[in-house]
C-alpha cells in the first residue's frame, strides 16, 4: 500500500512561535508524534511518504503516486485537515483519518468525504482499520472503548521527520489523568487512569532519537507528567544515569499539574534528570472559580508559593490562564496580571474558555441550553476566540479583559522584565540540563538577530536589553541560554498581542477597549 501521511498547517497562534523559529531558521517548534506513532503501526510492507505541511508541502507527484492518504489532527487544524479530505476524494484517494480532533468530532470528517475514521488510540485501531482493508472494506469507522497498554506502543518512527527543522523532538511517557476537571478533554479522550510506558521502553525511544543525532530540547508532551507520581519517579530514576552516561544529550521540559510543588522528591528528580522547565495549568488565582471548574488540585496549596517552590528545583514555568468560568468575578483579567507579575511567569498562555466536545462542561452547558446554535457551535481550538456559550456575566467585560490582558502582559518591557526575574529566580542546580542547547549555527543566528531587534533597534527597550543581559552573565551566566531564547521569543508575542487583538475585535464587531466599530468592508 503507497500510503502518503499528511499532518495540517495550524494558523498563526500562541504556540506556533512564528517570529522565534524564523530567528532561529527553523520551520515548526515541535513535531507531530501522533501520526508519527500510528507510521510505526502500519505494515513494515508499506511504503509510506511523511510530510508535516507546516515544515515543508507534499508534490502533485506525491498524490498521484498513493494509493492511500491518511490525515491527523487537532480541532486547531480544522480548516487544513477538511481541505486535504476533500482534495484526496476529488482525486480519488482513499482517505483514513484519526487524532484528537475526529476522535471528538467525527462527523466533521464523514462530511468532507472521509472512507476510514480511526478514532481513539491507534494502538487498538489501527488493527481493526488494517483488517478492514485486508477484507477489501471500502469504508468503516473504527472504535475502541478500552485503553490501550502503552507498555506495548512502539517506538514512533522518528526517521520519517525532517529533525533539523524542529525547535523540539518530542516523546510521550503517559496518558490520562486523575483529576477532573470540567472543562478539560484530556479525560474524556485518554481517561483519568494515568497509562505509562516502562523506564526501558522510554530509553530505548531517546536512544532511537540520540542514535539519529538528535541534540537539544526535548518536550515530554504528557497532558500530565506526573498523574501517576510512583512510576514517574521510576522512570527519573533510571533516566538520570542514562543522561549521565550520553553526557547529557538532551534537555526536557513537559506538562505537570501544580500538585508538582508538593513532591521534594519528585522536583529533585525531575532536575537532577535534565529538565529545565515545566507547563502548569493554574487557569485562574480565584479560588471559587477553581471550585466551579472542578480543578480542586489548584486549591490545596498556595498557588504563588508553589510556582516558587518550582523555580526554586531550577524549573521555568511556563503557565496557561483562563477567562471565563462560570460566576467570575469582574476583573479577572487584572487578577491573572497580578498574579503573573508577582510569580514572574514569562509567557503566560490566556485564553478565554471553549466548551470542548464530550467534556463534563460541554454536557452541562448542553443541558443549560446554553450552547450557542450555529457553525459556532464547535469550538475553533484557537485561544483568542470568543466562547461558544452564553457565559454568566457579559461577553463584552470579558473579551475587554482579554485583549487588554493579553496586551499589557505582552508589553515588551514587561515581558523582558519577567524574562529576567524568572531566569534570576531559578534555583541552580549541580546537574547539567537547566540551559536550553542549541547548535551553535541556530544560536549564533538567534543572537545577532536579537541584538539587531532589541539591542539596536528598538530605543524603548535598548536600554533594558543590554541592561539585564549582563546582570544575567554576571550573576546567572548558566542559565545565559534559555533567557536569549526567552527574550527572542518575545519578537513572536509582540506581533501575535496584535493579531488577538484583531481576531476579537472582528467577532465582536467593534474594539472592545475603545468601543469604535470595525469598518464594514462590503
Amino acid at each position: 500500500m503507497k500510503t502518503l501521511l499528511l499532518y495540517p498547517r495550524f494558523p498563526q497562534s500562541f504556540w506556533s512561535y512564528d517570529r522565534f523559529m524564523e530567528m532561529l531558521g527553523l520551520k515548526a517548534s515541535i513535531p507531530p508524534l501522533g501520526i508519527i506513532t500510528v507510521a510505526a503501526l502500519l505494515p513494515q510492507d508499506w511504503e509510506l511518504r511523511f510530510y508535516d505541511r507546516n515544515v515543508s508541502l507534499e508534490t502533485e507527484t506525491d498524490w498521484e503516486w498513493c494509493d492511500l492518504v491518511i490525515v491527523s489532527a487537532m480541532l486547531v487544524q480544522k480548516p487544513d485537515f477538511c481541505a486535504l479530505i476533500e482534495k484526496a476524494v476529488q482525486l480519488g484517494k482513499k482517505v483514513a483519518v484519526g487524532g484528537p480532533y475526529p476522535t471528538s468530532v467525527p462527523q466533521d470528517a464523514l462530511d468532507s468525504g472521509a472512507h476510514y475514521l480511526i478514532l481513539d488510540e491507534g494502538e487498538l485501531t489501527v488493527p481493526l482499520f488494517l483488517e478492514a482493508i485486508a477484507q477489501g472494506q471500502n469504508e468503516g469507522i473504527f472504535r475502541s472503548p478500552e485503553k490501550p497498554d502503552v507498555t506495548l506502543s512502539p517506538i514512533p518512527r522518528f526517521d520519517l521527520l525532517q529533525r533539523d527543522a524542529y525547535f523540539l523532538m518530542a516523546v510521550q511517557f503517559s496518558r490520562g489523568c486523575p483529576f477532573n476537571c470540567e472543562f478539560c478533554d484530556i479525560i474524556s479522550l485518554y481517561g483519568r487512569k494515568p497509562r505509562t510506558k516502562e523506564p526501558s521502553q522510554m530509553l530505548a525511544e531517546l536512544q532511537t532519537l540520540y542514535d539519529l543525532g538528535w541534540r537539544g530540547p526535548l518536550f515530554i508532551v504528557d497532558d500530565n507528567f506526573i498523574g501517576n507520581q510512583r512510576n514517574v519517579k521510576r522512570f527519573l530514576r533510571e533516566l538520570i544515569p542514562w543522561m549521565k552516561q550520553h553526557d547529557y544529550p538532551f534537555t526536557f521540559m513537559t506538562e505537570a499539574s501544580v500538585n508538582l510543588a508538593e513532591d521534594d522528591e519528585l522536583l529533585q528528580l525531575m532536575s537532577e534528570s535534565g529538565f529545565y522547565g515545566v507547563f502548569l495549568g493554574i487557569e485562574t488565582p480565584d479560588q471559587d472559580s477553581l471550585q466551579v471548574t472542578r480543578k480542586l488540585q489548584n486549591t490545596r496549596s498556595p498557588l504563588v508559593e508553589g510556582c516558587k517552590k518550582i523555580n526554586e528545583a531550577g524549573l521555568l514555568i511556563y503557565a496557561g490562564f483562563i477567562l471565563g468560568f462560570d460566576g467570575e468575578r469582574t476583573g479577572a483579567g487584572e487578577r491573572i496580571q497580578a498574579f503573573v507579575e508577582e510569580t514572574h511567569i514569562p509567557q503566560p498562555m490566556l485564553g478565554i474558555l471553549q466548551a470542548l466536545p464530550n467534556t463534563a462542561l460541554w454536557d452541562r452547558l448542553k443541558l443549560e441550553q446554553r450552547l450557542v446554535e450555529g457553525d459556532s457551535l464547535r469550538a475553533t481550538g484557537d485561544q483568542n476566540t470568543l466562547m461558544n456559550f452564553i457565559p454568566t456575566r457579559p461577553i463584552a467585560e470579558i473579551a475587554k479583559e482579554y485583549v487588554e490582558g493579553f496586551w499589557k502582559l505582552y508589553e515588551p518591557s514587561q515581558y523582558l522584565k519577567r524574562c529576567f526575574e524568572q531566569c534570576l529566580s531559578l534555583g541552580l542546580q549541580s546537574k547539567p540540563g537547566q540551559n536550553i542547547q542549541f547548535t551553535l549555527g541556530k544560536g549564533l543566528r538567534m543572537v545577532t538577530q536579537l541584538i539587531w531587534h532589541q539591542g539596536i533597534r528598538r530605543p524603548e527597550i535598548r536600554g533594558q536589553f543590554w541592561q539585564q543581559l549582563w546582570t544575567i552573565l554576571w550573576k546567572k551566566p548558566r542559565v545565559i541560554n534559555m533567557y536569549l531564547s526567552l527574550c527572542a521569543a518575545g519578537e513572536h508575542f509582540c506581533e501575535y498581542r496584535v493579531l488577538a487583538k484583531e481576531r476579537i475585535t472582528q467577532q465582536l464587531g467593534y474594539d472592545p477597549i475603545s468601543l469604535k466599530p470595525t469598518q464594514n468592508l462590503d
